[in-house]
């Protein structure tokens, strides 16, 4: 049996220990300025969780680690943050793995139609075996993947009519990501997309050069559109998860007491700002119906829609890789009881 006052000694020497990390800790951390730029509006879940993100660096780093903010496409659109962060000129953003997949196709993962069931599912996918090397993989361009924040699963608004029916899109012009996935989408629904930064949607639906776009509630809320477009319809189509990437080039100039910073701060905005797209969701379309139109699409004519997209689900779960997929639908089918 140990003597008594050997434990007491050792169980000081422990406490003086680990009193002594945080301090050794900090002192390793050196003062930066940090850019985080993104196109959604900061009061958007997404601008909130940068925000929690901002202040979470900022608390575990003693103050010496400093993210400062740029919503709204103030600094360019999303290909020119992605850019930027490649390059080296901005150090985090975050954006819809459509666009993401123009480094990796294997992204188009989580926007093939009609994937999940539930937001679960996809944090499940996300966070899993699959999500985990998606984001790995993105080193040799140049990006550290921080997590895949949450966008929500997407909806359809147009100015001309509710879309009830899968022959409603038909010959509406449909703003879309300017992705081969979303352009072969809503081709099949028999609509005219039309490619086009977040940053011009307002006002091009304001001006009825387009006549829709596709997004989740908590950015058509955010964004205004209810102030352009007359008919909200729930259609769930695609869900959109967000990577949260940050620079190789500045993770690379970082030493590993900065790079725990950010990985924990990153991990703690991400569970934040999910929570806050649930909650967002509810009050969106509370707040979305005061001003639009707002209906439901049938579960039949939701299974319509899954059919007439079928051959560009195939299509794409081709290039995306069919192990990949395979491996997907399978960790699906064990969270649904399937297995």
């Amino acid at each position: 049996m140990p003597h008594p006052s050997l434990s007491r000694r050792a169980f000081a020497a422990g406490t003086a220990a680990l009193l002594a990390a945080p301090a050794l800790h900090a002192q390793d951390i050196r003062e930066r300025q940090l850019r985080f730029a993104f196109s959604l509006a900061k009061d958007h879940p997404l601008g909130l969780g940068a925000q929690r993100f901002a202040d979470s660096v900022a608390q575990r780093s003693g103050g010496k680690l400093r993210v400062n903010l740029f919503p709204g496409a103030v600094l360019g659109s999303d290909m020119q943050n992605l850019s930027a962060v490649r390059g080296g000129t901005l150090d985090f953003t975050s954006m819809a793995t459509g666009i993401v997949a123009s480094l990796d196709k294997r992204f188009m993962l989580f926007d093939l139609p009609f994937l999940f069931n539930t937001p679960q599912e996809a944090y499940a996918i996300a966070d899993g075996a699959a999500g985990t090397q998606l984001q790995a993989d993105l080193a040799p361009h140049g990006i550290v993947g921080l997590g895949i924040w949450d966008l929500g699963f997407r909806h359809m608004t147009n100015s001309k009519r509710p879309i009830a029916r899968a022959e409603d899109i038909a010959g509406l012009k449909i703003r879309v990501i300017g992705s081969p996935i979303f352009l072969d989408l809503f081709n099949a629904l028999g609509a005219n997309p039309v490619p086009m930064t977040f940053g011009e949607v307002y006002g091009a639906l304001e001006s009825r050069a387009i006549d829709g776009q596709d997004n989740p509630l908590g950015v058509i809320e955010s964004a205004k559109f209810a102030e352009v477009q007359k008919y909200l319809s729930l259609t769930r189509h695609v869900y959109t998860g967000m990577p949260f990437m940050m620079g190789k080039k500045t993770w690379d100039a970082l030493n590993e007491a900065e790079r725990k910073v950010i990985r924990e701060a990153a991990d703690e905005a991400k569970q934040f700002e999910r929570q806050a797209v649930q909650r967002k969701e509810g009050e969106s379309i509370d707040a979305l119906r005061k001003s639009m139109q707002v209906n439901e699409v049938s579960a039949a004519e939701i299974k319509r829609l899954r059919e007439k997209v079928q051959a560009v689900t195939d299509k794409f779960a081709r290039e995306v890789g069919e192990p990949l997929v395979q491996q997907v639908h399978a960790e699906l089918a064990r969270l649904r009881g399937g297995q």
